[in-house]
């Protein structure tokens, strides 16, 4: 067959970058053509996303991908991290920059919702955990504030949703992006009307929902002439970042559980329903949509944010090393030292993670790490550590065996924490693609255009076409079993969900 092209726009909480996606009926094939930075800005104690910044090198990423390729892209489909939106007025002009998930104006605002409508109503009503930084608590916080903004607001729109606007004119919610939100009944698909009543939120800034592999439109005229690309068509991938890389897991049979690695951890299975119990609720898990009729059984775990926060600490005190080189001093750092759990409130945006650390270790009654090699240790064996009580937990809903643990995205490239999991759960660990993200998004365009027939069909052209790593668990040791004594112990000394 004819080679297809599709362009994925692909943003993280780090960085972004638009991926170039050949198809040639066999394997895929992804070209990074343009790379960039996506971080957040504080002004005046407020965090925002530049979401005109962020257009712009979408802009200049196509732009440069049709300057190569001229007429021959055949779609583009764009994902990014959940929860955050920005706000258009009436004529459909955004009213400010989207404020940060991380953000403290959401302070105090689950507390604030649980008191107006309990805890199990909020999770019944949406199947989602409850975290401070959902889209539901943001929105109470501007609510609580008197926000001018919000009065004003007349859509509200997710961050891929309002790309894909400035992109293609065509507003619209994308399903698995406003999943994330906890604004959406998991049952109906649809949201969760009722409840945003009962908060006294407003619901007609919400857009009608789109399923990912689906058409919504085509690039616009005044983009075209911006970058000289032809009328693209403009396709709903799996808008979340983390629904487009469990799309590429390269996983067979019904045995095994995921994990989307980078800046969160995100750990979960697929199921065909939500799961709605009591039990899920206590768990603190969550049923977010997925691709292909599917839903996202999983656990948002902080992930390698706290080593990236760690290692900015250090730069700031003069000790500017690479991921490289941390990881090369966790590995000859001695084993089983402190540890953290890496859900605990004072690590989702500390003023100095590593300060974090040590005032969580002293709480706890443990000697805090002296180095940057220890810090870095004490965050890859506490994930690890954090993916067996998920597994644990998993396996318990999923009612059979989970063999094997997909790791998937930028988290495969630290060769320690894929082995410290497969130690940790005493699982083989299959990890890659590096790229599942993108790969995804491009697979979830070829659906909506009819060149792939299935999800399974996908997972096989990836099976296909990127190169993965096997890691066999350890030995069970004592060292281990020691460790994990001692982590549910210090969760629970942390008072931390049982």
């Amino acid at each position: 067959m004819q080679q297809l092209k599709y362009l994925a726009f692909d943003l993280g909480a780090e960085s972004g970058r638009v991926v170039l996606g050949r198809f040639d009926g066999h394997k895929l094939s992804l070209e990074d053509v343009h790379r960039f930075p996506t971080g957040a800005s504080t002004v005046l104690g407020t965090m925002y996303w530049d979401a005109l910044r962020l257009f712009a090198d979408c802009k200049r990423g196509l732009a440069m991908a049709a300057a190569a390729h001229s007429d021959d892209i055949d779609g583009m489909g764009i994902d990014t991290w959940g929860v955050d939106f920005g706000l258009l007025d009436a004529s459909g002009r955004l009213l400010s920059n989207p404020r940060h998930y991380r953000d403290h104006g959401n302070d105090g605002m689950v507390e604030r919702a649980i008191q107006l409508v309990g805890r199990d109503r909020l999770f019944n009503a949406t199947g989602i955990q409850i975290l401070q930084i959902n889209s539901l608590y943001q929105l109470l916080a501007l609510k609580q504030q008197n926000s001018p903004t919000l009065t004003a607001a007349r859509r509200l729109l997710f961050m891929p949703d309002l790309l894909k606007y400035w992109f293609s004119g065509v507003i619209s919610s994308e399903y698995t992006i406003s999943s994330t939100s906890q604004m959406l009944n998991p049952t109906t698909r649809n949201w969760a009307l009722d409840l945003l009543a009962e908060l006294e939120l407003p619901h007609s800034i919400l857009s009608d929902i789109v399923m990912p592999g689906t058409q919504v439109g085509y690039v616009g005229n005044d983009i075209q002439a911006d970058t000289g690309c032809r009328a693209i068509p403009v396709l709903a991938v799996g808008e979340h970042d983390t629904a487009s890389a469990v799309a590429a897991v390269p996983a067979v049979g019904n045995d095994w559980a995921y994990l989307s690695c980078g800046t969160w951890s995100l750990m979960g299975i697929e199921s065909s329903s939500p799961i709605l119990t009591p039990e899920m609720a206590r768990a603190n898990l969550t049923n977010e949509g997925g691709v292909c009729g599917t839903i996202r059984v999983l656990k948002n775990i902080m992930g390698l944010w706290l080593v990236q926060e760690c290692r900015r600490s250090f730069a700031r005190k003069g000790y500017d090393y690479s991921y490289s080189q941390l990881t090369t001093m966790a590995e000859q750092s001695k084993p089983f030292g402190p540890l953290v759990d890496p859900d605990a409130a004072v690590f989702l945006s500390p003023a100095d993670m590593a300060e974090a650390i040590t005032e969580f270790c002293t709480n706890t009654d443990q000697t805090p790490p002296a180095s940057p090699g220890e810090f870095v240790r004490c965050c890859l064996e506490s994930l690890a550590l954090k993916f067996r009580w998920t597994m644990d937990r998993l396996q318990d809903f999923h009612g059979q065996p989970l063999r094997v643990l997909h790791i998937v995205g930028g988290g495969t490239q630290n060769r320690l924490l894929c082995q410290l999991a497969a130690d940790a759960t005493q699982r083989e660990v299959i990890a890659g693609p590096v790229e599942a993200t993108a790969a995804g998004n491009v697979l979830l365009q070829a659906i909506a255009r009819g060149t792939i027939g299935s999800l399974a069909e996908g997972r096989e052209i990836v099976r296909r076409s990127f190169e993965i790593d096997r890691y066999e668990p350890g030995p069970s040791s004592d060292g281990w079993q020691q460790a994990w004594q001692r982590f549910v112990a210090i969760r629970a000394s942390a008072g931390m969900e049982d």
